[in-house]
């Protein structure tokens, strides 16, 4: 029996992620969708979604989908949902987690890799973050957890944008790629978004094949290349032209989510980067949100693609390097402060000679 893809809906609150929700539930995708709500206390999910309130931790919806609210862990939740379905008493092809406003999406992710039961069920898919574009600035400046979220995002939706003006949401797209320049990211409106646009974004493969997304840190893209120049850390003298406001003033933030990229057109020595990456794992690993890569290594024409969350880290083998392309390992790194230094002079180190 193949995995059941599942989804992580996350945004800090008021973001819309309900909205987004309702819209997934009422398109006429014919799937069948379990939501996971992952809220605090004994309230259960927005009751104007459902059919009928109810008091039951499984509720059945108008189009087949069913809703859960977690009282107890999320692992308990997931396999108790997989067992109802092995006995025929659920029908679902696939689970969205919403999480609480005020949620670090990062144990949620590792649910799905920490436990040999559910890795054997479930295939994560992707971490799907929504930003309120009206108070994003203020909570980005005031909640490491909504730091957090965008961190952890393989896609970012931006809300509200018709609330905010065109510099705003500029600086913000600015704000945001600099922290994860590996998500994309799209202003949507009242959570009208295609189906295809949440679901199946093979995002998050830390334990299957990776695909190679083949925009992944182009040189010549829009994901800040001065960052391998310079720390770029938006501080005072910072002059990036999307910085400036009208009015001349400077708005200044130091995030402590920063993202970095590095590149060599050396190859990697494999025992040599396994072994750094051990230790830098082990000993950053909590501060670690999302690192990915696609590497050049010695003794092998084909691509090595890594990927990993806080301490678990997967890789796997690609598709050969075609003929006359550029052989060059490209990596980038989105956590909490990390020490951008240590991290590019222990993997020069790995290079070889």
């Amino acid at each position: 029996m193949s995995l059941i893809p599942a989804t992580i809906l996350t945004g800090f609150l008021g973001s819309g992620k309900t909205t987004l929700l309702k819209r997934v539930l009422s398109e006429a995708h014919g799937q069948k969708i379990a939501i996971i709500e992952n809220e605090f206390g004994e309230e259960n999910i927005d009751t104007d979604i459902l059919v009928t309130e109810s008091k039951e931790q499984i509720v059945q919806m108008s189009n087949g989908c069913i809703c859960c609210t977690i009282r107890e862990d999320l692992r308990e939740t997931l396999q108790l949902l997989a067992a109802k379905r092995r006995k025929g008493l659920l029908a679902f092809d696939r689970i969205v987690i919403e999480t609480t406003g005020l949620a670090d999406p990062g144990p949620v992710a590792q649910t799905f890799f920490m436990d040999e039961e559910i890795a054997e069920t479930y295939l994560l898919d992707s971490i799907v973050t929504l930003v309120d574009a009206v108070h994003a600035p203020q909570q980005l400046d005031q909640r490491q957890e909504a730091r957090r979220q965008v961190g952890f995002a393989d896609q970012i939706f931006l809300s509200k944008t018709d609330l905010v003006s065109a510099q705003d949401v500029a600086d913000l797209t600015h704000r945001l790629k600099h922290m994860n320049p590996r998500a994309p990211i799209k202003a949507v409106h009242f959570g009208e978004v295609p189906i295809n646009e949440v679901l199946d974004l093979r995002g998050f493969n830390l334990n299957a094949k990776l695909d190679i997304d083949p925009d992944f840190l182009k040189p010549d893209d829009d994901h800040h290349d001065h960052d391998h120049d310079h720390d770029h850390e938006h501080g005072e003298h910072c002059s990036h032209p999307s910085h400036q406001h009208s009015g001349g003033h400077d708005h200044r933030h130091d995030d402590d989510v920063k993202s970095f990229v590095y590149r060599s057109a050396r190859p990697f020595e494999p025992a040599k980067l396994e072994d750094f990456l051990g230790a830098i794992v082990n000993i950053y690993g909590p501060r670690m949100l999302r690192y990915k890569g696609v590497l050049s290594m010695t003794g092998t024409d084909r691509k090595v693609i890594f990927q990993g969350v806080h301490q678990l880290m997967g890789s796997d083998l690609g598709p050969a390097w075609a003929e006359g392309e550029v052989r060059e390992s490209r990596m980038v790194f989105i956590g909490i402060e990390l020490p951008r230094d240590i991290l590019e002079q222990g993997l020069e180190q790995c290079l070889a000679p």
